[in-house]
């Protein structure tokens, strides 16, 4: 469906999609007015100390979805700039990076002048940041790359570092009641780069302001540094407000581990002349033990983790949903993401425009969602339908699939589902099945699901007629709660406590399959 701008407009108030939210909170900001850069400029950041991973795919795709939502209901132009923190220095060697003994003597040295660990790259931070836009491009999202050390080095960042020793006393007036008593005594908003190419962090003994120079103690000899040229850095949270002011960014989004120092960031950024940005925080991803995911413990999921067990446009949903709210990011998250797509994307091409404004989907596909049509399959029936098969023949499955879908909706985007259900089924079903033998009363009720199928005479009858005859079989038996009755069934005939919608799969797995199951299982 085309979105006309005025309809958008329209019923935007009534909308609680939080992009849209977003979006109306960076127009307010700016009062519907451009301003002097002529263009809306959103922003994330990247720290290359390590490989790019599903948290920098999240906040850009989040805030790609905000910048989306704004071009909606705005016709000012508007930018995403990735900016990668690639002179900070190199505070502990990564687990999952080679030559940890090259890491080691380099500890403390700019990322960008230590060597690249995987001799393919002039340095470290070049190897990484090829990574981040390979990585950001394999997406397509449409961002521009900056290097912090080619603004430092350049001189792009000189005024700013100019104005932020003007302003010293006020920006340590405002550090320093954040401290730790004993940090205070060393502290100092600029990092000078020593004579041995290490990152500084020292006490400044006194500063020129005029010549644009701090001095400090280095065993025991009175050092001097310029504040231009890259000769000094900022640190972290000073150099998160400067970066506001001078590339004067409208948006920012940023981990809840930031949140205490979002109010640093914005008076750093005043302090020096700039406005802050809009700004928005979301919680972290948790592990399976819903503890706070570790990187340098490697614990979680990679991008291509998941993509190897379902569809790119499941995670950007998963992410999309609630970013202010903590999710646990574990493999066993991913089926029902899927199916969760596949239920939102039948619902908004039934949805008028209002509907679907609030659909998570249109802000997964920008507005132009694909009409996934796969005749009522989704990837738990196809899960448990190679389960049942027991086969990673693809081939095999399509024999199922062909009674049950038709050609017209059979697609890429099955077969994609089909791969994806093999490899998780093979990854992390296969080796937990455990099969319950059934006692007497079960085997009775067996016996009667069986009487019930054989004696259908219509291979038309639909899913949902046999559903709610097994459902009654289950009732009469007099369960105290038919979620019982379910997860016998499912652990004597698919060996898990858990399985689909049994009407369905008989329709997909077959009457005469499902009678030789129950034969095979009842014996």
């Amino acid at each position: 469906m085309q979105i006309d701008l005025n309809n958008i407009e329209q019923v935007l108030h009534n909308s609680n999609a939080w992009p849209f939210i977003e979006a109306k909170r960076i127009l307010d900001s700016i009062k519907n007015k451009k301003n002097q850069k002529g263009y809306i400029l959103f922003e994330t950041g990247y720290g290359p100390s390590g490989l790019p991973h599903i948290g920098t795919f999240t906040e850009v795709a989040r805030t790609t979805m905000v910048r989306k939502a704004f071009e909606k209901i705005s016709d000012i132009p508007t930018k995403l700039i990735c900016f990668s923190d690639d002179m900070d220095g190199l505070r502990k060697v990564p687990l999952d990076i080679p030559n940890s003994a090259m890491l080691q003597d380099n500890l403390n040295r700019p990322l960008s002048a230590i060597p690249d660990p995987f001799e393919q790259e002039e340095s470290y931070a070049a190897y990484m940041n090829k990574k981040l836009c390979s990585f950001l491009d394999r997406f397509e999202f449409d961002y521009q790359f900056i290097s912090a050390t080619d603004y430092y080095k350049s001189g792009k960042f000189d005024e700013m570092m100019m104005l932020v020793l003007e302003r010293y006393e006020q920006i340590m007036d405002l550090m320093l009641p954040t401290l730790r008593d004993e940090r205070r005594k060393t502290y100092s908003p600029f990092m000078p780069i020593s004579s041995t190419g290490h990152v500084l962090q020292v006490a400044i003994d006194r500063i020129d302001k005029e010549q644009g120079l701090v001095y400090y103690t280095l065993d025991g000899r009175e050092e001097c540094s310029s504040v231009k040229g890259g000769k000094c850095k900022l640190q972290w949270k000073p150099d998160f407000g400067m970066r506001w002011a001078h590339l004067d960014v409208d948006y920012e989004m940023y981990g809840k581990d930031h949140l205490p120092n979002g109010k640093i960031y914005s008076s750093v950024c005043r302090i020096l002349g700039g406005v802050e940005p809009v700004q928005l925080f979301y919680e972290l991803f948790l592990d399976e033990d819903s503890s706070k995911i570790s990187k340098s413990k490697g614990k979680g999921i990679g991008v291509d983790d998941w993509l190897r067990y379902a569809p790119l446009e499941s995670l950007a949903l998963f992410i999309h949903a609630s970013p202010s709210k903590p999710k646990r990011l574990h493999f066993d998250v991913i089926p029902k993401s899927v199916d969760e797509y596949l239920a939102w994307n039948k619902k908004y091409h039934q949805q008028d425009l209002a509907q679907q404004l609030v659909n998570p989907l249109y802000y997964v596909h920008d507005g132009k969602v694909p009409n996934i049509d796969i005749g009522g399959i989704n990837f738990n029936l196809l899960l448990n339908l190679v389960s049942v098969c027991n086969t990673n023949s693809k081939e095999v499955l399509l024999k199922f699939l062909e009674r049950y879908v038709s050609n017209a909706t059979y697609s890429a985007f099955l077969d994609r589902l089909l791969d994806c259900a093999i490899n998780y089924y093979t990854d992390f079903v296969e080796k937990k099945k455990k099969y319950l033998s059934p006692n007497q009363q079960q085997k009775l009720l067996l016996e009667e699901i069986a009487t019930y199928l054989a004696n259908i005479q219509s291979s038309d009858v639909e899913a949902d007629e046999i559903q709610t005859k097994i459902y009654e079989i289950g009732k009469n038996a007099q369960y105290e709660n038919l979620r019982d009755y379910f997860k016998d069934l499912y652990q004597i005939l698919l060996g898990q406590e858990e399985g689909p919608r049994l009407g369905s799969f008989i329709k997909l797995f077959g009457i005469e399959q499902t009678l030789d199951l129950i034969k095979q299982k009842n014996q």
